[in-house]
């Protein structure tokens, strides 16, 4: 059973000293965006985005995941049709994740996918929760604040 949350996550790789993200074309939909889907069952988010970074990109489990304070809420409806009892609304958490090399094997949800600089990749993307998140997570590695602990840290204080 779909669990009520979204997960986005960017891969991203440091090559020559500058940061690259990998987007990813919809097959369904001809977008770009980042990996994205949602929990199973009980599954807490971080383990949807390992499992979905697997799944869609052959993304180690064990990789290293950041969690970013972007996140967004999104129409239940658009999730496949599913609605919740009265949830209308579910939220996406987004990730980034280091990826080993620019060598991804995607799953059969993406008809390719490209490495780009931040500013590339934005331009190429659909949605502005995409958007936001990757900015985030590029400005996070670019300045030294991509450490989870304190991510999350931040995110509570919201809440």
């Amino acid at each position: 059973m779909r669990a009520p949350y979204q997960v986005l996550i960017f891969p991203f790789i440091k090559t020559a000293g500058k940061y690259y993200y990998a987007i990813f074309k919809r097959r369904d939909l001809g977008i770009w965006q980042g990996i994205a889907g949602g929990g199973e069952g009980n599954e807490m988010p971080i383990e949807a985005v390992r499992r979905e970074a697997c799944e869609e990109a052959l993304i180690d489990k064990k990789a290293r995941y950041i969690r970013l304070a972007s996140m967004t809420t999104i129409p239940a409806v658009n999730i496949c049709g599913l609605k919740w009892g009265d949830i209308i609304m579910i939220p996406e958490l987004a990730f980034g994740v280091e990826a080993p090399s620019k060598d991804l094997k995607i799953s059969h949800e993406h008809t390719q996918y490209l490495w780009l600089d931040c500013e590339s990749a934005i331009k190429k993307l659909k949605y502005d929760s995409n958007k936001s998140a990757l900015y985030e997570l590029d400005y996070r590695l670019k300045n030294g604040l991509a450490g989870i602990e304190k991510n999350i840290q931040s995110i509570k204080k919201f809440l």
